[in-house]
């Protein structure tokens, strides 16, 4: 079941975006960060920076478990009132698999925030191929919204994971995962920042997730992390010099092994 859960999760499912949210235990539905287009689309809602990363995973040394991914986003209409005008645009298009099994897809999303709250949507192209049996392609719809409860200090997050049941194929109706997600992201000091989450797809059980990010210096943030479902414990680290982030973050299952995640992104800094 584990080994299922995990390969559904880093294919078709919601997966993991950025090696921040993998160090955090993938409890990342209520961050606000440039890797939301993956985690919870609302949340490019609070960008006001444009935003560019590549990220890279490959679970239990495996090359049939291999992620790419390359994402970007940028606000619309310049920044009013410290926000984006006309909310957030971003684009996503990654891979999984080799050459036996893989999957494709490009997703767009949107996110806008007023006030307190933002809402966000996302539409994807997914495309499954298996050596000598050929390819199915599926639209999958996605929303999501995020709402700071305590202002710069407590956020909720929620996210709805194809929320149309997109079918891949009829026989035995095989459909990509539904899943919901919620939690919260507290930041009790300056340099803590604690995050918990439940992940629910139709087919599983429900999976908790919680996370800690201690900022030590400017240039270096510390993690760790766990998952109850996949039983997986989950550290790393975050290193920034101006615009450039690295973050590396390695998860270790007692059954499968090893998994190893790094993003590389550059949020350029803009004047208000």
């Amino acid at each position: 079941m584990i080994l299922a859960y995990s390969a559904g999760a880093q294919g078709n499912g919601p997966g993991i975006r950025g090696a921040r949210a993998a160090a955090l235990g993938n409890a990342s539905v209520a961050l606000p960060d440039g890797w939301a287009m993956g985690n919870n689309v609302a949340g490019l809602g609070q960008l006001t920076e444009a935003f560019v990363g590549v990220y890279a995973e490959n679970r239990y040394l495996s090359r049939a478990l291999n992620t790419a991914v390359l994402t970007a986003a940028a606000p619309l209409g310049g920044l009013r009132d410290g926000k984006a005008r006309n909310g957030v645009a971003g684009v996503e298009v990654q891979r999984f698999g080799d050459k036996l099994y893989s999957e494709q897809r490009i997703g767009l999303g949107y996110g806008y925030r007023g006030g307190l709250f933002s809402i966000g949507a996302r539409v994807d192209m997914l495309q499954v191929s298996i050596e000598g049996l050929g390819s199915r392609r599926s639209m999958m719809a996605s929303v999501g919204g995020q709402a700071e409860v305590v202002p710069k200090r407590l956020y909720f997050g929620a996210y709805l994971y194809n929320l149309n049941q997109a079918r891949l194929a009829k026989y035995d109706d095989e459909r990509v995962p539904t899943v919901l997600k919620a939690g919260f992201s507290y930041q009790p000091a300056t340099k803590v920042l604690l995050n918990v989450e439940t992940e629910k797809a139709i087919d599983q059980s429900a999976d908790f997730k919680g996370g800690l990010e201690y900022q030590a210096v400017e240039a270096l943030a510390v993690r760790a992390g766990f998952s109850s479902l996949t039983q997986q414990t989950t550290g790393g680290i975050g290193l920034r010099a101006g615009q450039l982030r690295v973050d590396y973050a390695a998860a270790w299952q007692s059954r499968l092994g090893l998994s190893q995640h790094l993003s590389v992104s550059l949020q350029p800094r803009k004047a208000p």
